[in-house]
Formats: structure tokens, sequence, C-alpha cells
């Protein structure tokens, strides 16, 4: 079922559990994490980056991802992933994603406030929700230019309050695009975040946060976390132990089926370390 992203979040900061958003890039990798969360019965995010919708037009992803929603037997979020302008967020709005972000995290604060401020205004009246971003989320890779800097506390809470955001995307110990376990949470930052901050928070970069780490992560106010090199590693690699092992397939169907299902399992993995498995168990108890 197609749900806004207010909808999987509500009880995420009183009940140990977060919702995995999985960058997705097509029709294949999408069924798998919706296959996968509805084998274990949990809710789920099929998120869309600026990679994929530079390779294909929003208003194509949103009517397949959000049909693949409708038809799921579990709560399944639409969302726009980065977006960075104005006019992309109005794409995806107009394409029926149900949630979005706008990244001005790049921006000087008073300039990601204004916009924000509009993006949201522009969302609630479809009543859509809005992520944003305050610090910034860098990459592994510094020749993209994109600075990482850990989010400031008392800039989370002011940029909260004035905008009025419905999650909201902070930096504390993570980069985009890890490819090892190696992030090192800053959790007092973390506490301090919470503290002032009452809306759900945004994890990005989650590839590189350990198994254990994901565990304690439940437990704070983090409601959503953003995964997409996990599964596109498991996508790659086994897609080349594929083509070794079969130098005279050609058919996709066939190539792509075990990728497939190694993606399926990498997002049952990472479900489970969130604990989304037991949304039905947590939501019934309040």
């Amino acid at each position: 079922m197609l749900v806004t992203l207010n909808e999987v979040l509500k009880h995420t900061m009183t009940k140990e559990y977060a919702v995995p958003a999985f960058n997705v890039f097509g029709y294949e990798d999408s069924k798998a994490v919706i296959a996968a969360a509805e084998e274990l019965n949990a809710p789920v995010i099929l998120a869309t980056n600026k990679v994929a919708i530079a390779e294909m037009p929003i208003a194509v992803l949103g009517k397949m991802f959000t049909q693949l929603a409708e038809q799921a037997t579990v709560p399944v979020v639409v969302h726009l992933d980065h977006g960075n302008d104005y006019e992309t967020v109005a794409q995806a709005l107009k394409s029926g994603y149900s949630s979005v972000m706008y990244d001005g995290s790049q921006l000087p604060f008073e300039d990601n406030v204004r916009t924000t401020q509009e993006i949201v205004k522009m969302a609630h009246a479809f009543d859509i929700p809005v992520e944003a971003e305050i610090g910034s989320v860098g990459y592994t890779d510094p020749s993209m230019g994109m600075k990482s800097t850990l989010t400031d506390v008392q800039e989370a809470k002011e940029f909260a309050e004035r905008t009025g955001v419905d999650a909201l995307a902070v930096a504390v110990g993570t980069l985009h695009r890890m490819e090892e376990q190696t992030a090192d949470i800053q959790y007092d930052l973390i506490e301090k975040i919470q503290a002032l901050v009452n809306v759900p928070l945004v994890m990005h970069g989650s590839t590189g946060i350990p198994d254990e780490d994901l565990q304690k992560i439940v437990k704070t106010n983090f409601g959503k976390v953003n995964i997409g090199t996990a599964i596109r590693m498991a996508f790659g690699k086994t897609l080349r132990e594929e083509v070794t092992a079969n130098p005279d397939a050609f058919d996709r169907m066939d190539l792509f089926k075990q990728p497939i299902q190694a993606v399926k399992e990498e997002a049952m993995k990472k479900i489970k370390l969130l604990n989304a498995h037991r949304y039905e168990e947590f939501i019934s108890k309040t």
C-alpha cells in the first residue's frame, strides 16, 4: 500500500525501530526490496536519488514505483532523495511521490532555511511530508566537491523550528557511498540533537555503519535510515559472478535472477537490524 513518510515514522521516536529507505534504480531492485519487506511484514521506503533521475525521468519512475507500492501488501513510501531544487521537488509531487527531500545542505544556513520553507509550503499543500538536511553528509569521493560537516546542535533546532520539516537529516559521522562499515557514529552529538529537535531524524550513508551500531540507532530518534551502496554492491558482485560462470548467457532476465535475490537478502538483513520487521508489534501497543 502506498503511504506517506509521516505514516511509517509516526512511532519511531518512542519505539525501538527505524524504517529503511533503499535507493533503487528500476523495476527489478524495487521489486526485490518490496519482496523483502513483504516476507518480513515490514514497512519500507523506495528512494529515488539524483543518479537515478539523471538516467530516467521522475515522471516515469514515479508511475512505476507508486504502482508497485499500491500493489504491495505492506506500507511502502515512494520518496525523492536529495532533490536539489524547487523544480525537481515539484516534479516528484506531480508524479505521485508520497515523500520528498530537499537538500540545501551545501548552501549557507539562511539560504537553506529560506528555500526549505518554500519547499515545505508547496509539499504540505498536497499533504506530502518533507525531509531536509542540516549539517552535511559528504561523500567518500572528494572529487565530487561536496562538503562534509557535522551538524551543529543549535542550527538543527532552529532549522527544524523555522522550516516545519517533517524529518531532519543530520550528519553524525557517516559518508555517502562508504563500502566498508567503518563509520564512527558520534552518539554524544545524537543525544544533544534529539534533545532539542522534535521530529524524526534521518541517517544518510548508512552502508558504512557497523551492524551493531545500526542496532543502537533504533534506540535513538532516528526514524529513517538510508541504504544504497549495500544493495548496489550485492547486485554488482553477484552479477559479475553470474557473467563469469555463464559466459555464453545474454538474456538479462536469466543473468539478473541471482543478483536480484542478493538484493532481497541484503534488504532483509537491514530490515531486521533496524527492527522494522517488528513494526506491527510496536504500533499495536500504542
